[in-house]
């Protein structure tokens, strides 16, 4: 996983916590869903970029190993 992907999912998944936090403090369900969304979509991506680094250790051998 690129380490921008990473700080990029890792980046949506805060704000979508902030948003989530600030919807629920001032009673605004939509904003709130919103978070809840954006958490979601950047776990969904951290999923997919983890399964793409298991396929290439898999496929190309873990390199880092000793």
């Amino acid at each position: 996983m690129a380490i921008g992907d990473k700080a990029e999912n890792k980046g949506e998944n805060l704000g979508g916590k902030l948003k989530e936090g600030t919807g629920k403090a001032t009673g605004n369900e939509r904003l709130e869903a919103e978070g809840k969304g954006d958490q979601a979509s950047a776990n969904l991506k951290d999923g997919v970029e983890k399964i793409k680094d298991a396929a290439k250790n898999i496929v190309g051998g873990d390199k880092n190993k000793h």
